[in-house]
């Protein structure tokens, strides 16, 4: 590689700021420029007039009525529901699960079909601009080594773990394994899988998570043994992934079935080790910094508390709760617990691949929150769950996530075209300099299509499949 500049209209936030200071954050350079070096990181990132003398020579590209961004982030997405997006047939969580999901996620025990799967799987999150990852994976290992190859051949970054599951009903079946396979099929995708490409999971583009589908799909035995491995596993950054208070329809919802089935407290005491009934202690905490719940549209306010403790970070994703009817997740309350929280596609539960989309579908439903608890989204915001808050769920923010001096450069190259490219050249825009910004940067991530991506850089290299 060598040194590179690209020119378009920088927007990103800078340093290290909590959802709620991420208007401070927001940096907003119509004519700036991006300087990568020749390793990869940013050099640069401000007005095109003020680059440095040292980059005179780099390579120049230059990005007429474009916009440069950081790479998204999503943060719950599921393989093997690849061909599964639109699922009609299954209502709710539950009945989904069992009549469209677990007979879709199947078809990936045949080897050709998974590695079909991979590759497209691969193709589509490079269209949507997606340069990180928190993935559930497929329980079968042929299909995961699939996805981990395509991945490492892309250059993109990911975390993924196999699914694990040990009960379920007769649909389900075929995605089952003893206690003990659970163990080692796990044991076996974290010795093959993490840190692979670089052997060093500080520099890593490849990362394995546990990931327990959720609690109804595995026993109080898998939580005590998952929590033996990551207690071995924890201080080689392994991950750990789930799902958490997605769906409650009253008496038959997934929240009070799990509060039933374990005789806990909370849904989240059966990931922090208490699942034992009356939440009694039974084996480690899966809880921490590298730890990703999706969803949490039904939390209590104790679960909150302790996942903002343990560093334990929320992957919201408003378009399959949508899809489900599974409510909203309570933005203010939420925020307000200082929790950390991210953006997840959940593609099949959700039907795009697109972060901005999932973000545009905030905003739709916080707005619409009843009372008080409605709140009209700060763009800002909506930038920081789709990219640092991403980063930072993924424990990973001082290597990416934004153009701080000495990142990773991960970006998007955005040129708009279509609808996109006539809001953006014709919408009226406010005499107030900031509010105009906030405006721009709306417009932006509400009309955003895949066809305006135009390219994709992690670590400075231009990614294509």
């Amino acid at each position: 590689m060598t040194d590179t500049v690209h020119y378009g209209h920088i927007f990103h936030l800078a340093g290290s700021p909590a959802v709620t200071e991420a208007v401070d954050a927001l940096v907003s350079i119509p004519d700036g420029a991006l300087v990568v070096g020749d390793d990869g990181t940013v050099k640069f990132a401000g007005e095109k007039a003020d680059v440095p003398d040292e980059f005179a020579s780099a390579e120049s590209h230059d990005h007429p009525g474009g916009y440069l961004i950081p790479g998204f982030v999503d943060t719950h997405i599921h393989f093997p529901q690849t061909y599964a997006g639109d699922s009609y047939g299954g209502g709710q969580l539950l009945e989904w699960l069992n009549l469209c999901i677990f007979p879709s996620e199947s078809k990936f025990a045949d080897p050709e079909f998974a590695q079909a799967a991979a590759v497209e799987f691969t193709s589509r999150r490079v269209a949507a601009g997606t340069t990180a990852m928190m993935v559930f994976g497929s329980a079968f290992p042929h299909a995961q080594d699939s996805l981990f190859t395509e991945t490492q051949k892309a250059g993109l970054r990911i975390v993924a773990g196999r699914g694990i599951q040990t009960v379920g009903g007769d649909t389900a079946k075929p995605l089952l394994t003893s206690e003990e396979e659970a163990i080692r099929l796990t044991r076996a995708e974290i010795d093959k899988w993490h840190a692979a490409d670089t052997g060093d999971y500080r520099t890593a583009l490849l990362h394995v998570a546990i990931v327990p589908r959720f609690s109804l799909s595995v026993t109080t035995e898998t939580l005590k043994n998952l929590g033996d491995l990551y207690d071995e596993y924890r201080d080689r950054g392994v991950y750990v992934h789930s799902h958490l208070n997605e769906n409650n329809r009253p008496g038959t919802g997934e929240v009070d079935t799990t509060k039933e089935v374990y005789q806990v407290d909370s849904y989240l005491d059966t990931y922090d080790g208490k699942f034992l009934p009356g939440s009694q202690v039974g084996g480690k905490s899966l809880l921490g910094p590298r730890t990703i719940l999706a969803h949490c549209v039904h939390c209590q306010d104790a679960e909150l508390a302790r996942m903002a403790e343990t560093g334990t970070s929320i992957s919201h994703c408003p378009v399959s709760q949508l899809f489900l009817g599974s409510g909203t997740m309570p933005w203010k309350r939420t925020v307000a617990a200082g929790v950390n929280i991210s953006a997840g596609t959940d593609f099949g539960g959700g039907d795009e691949w697109l972060i901005p989309r999932v973000l545009g579908d905030a905003f739709k439903q916080h707005i619409t929150e009843p009372g008080d608890a409605g709140v009209s989204m700060h763009p800002a915001e909506m930038l920081f769950i789709g990219t640092v808050g991403g980063a930072r769920a993924l424990d990973m923010e001082d290597r990416f996530g934004n153009f701080d001096q000495g990142k990773e450069a991960d970006f998007l190259v955005i040129e708009p075209v279509d609808a996109l490219k006539s809001t953006l050249d014709n919408a009226v825009r406010s005499d107030d300099a900031d509010l105009a910004r906030d405006q721009t940067l709306f417009g932006l991530l509400m009309g955003l299509r895949e066809s305006s991506i135009a390219e994709v850089y992690v670590q400075g290299r231009r990614v294509t499949v």
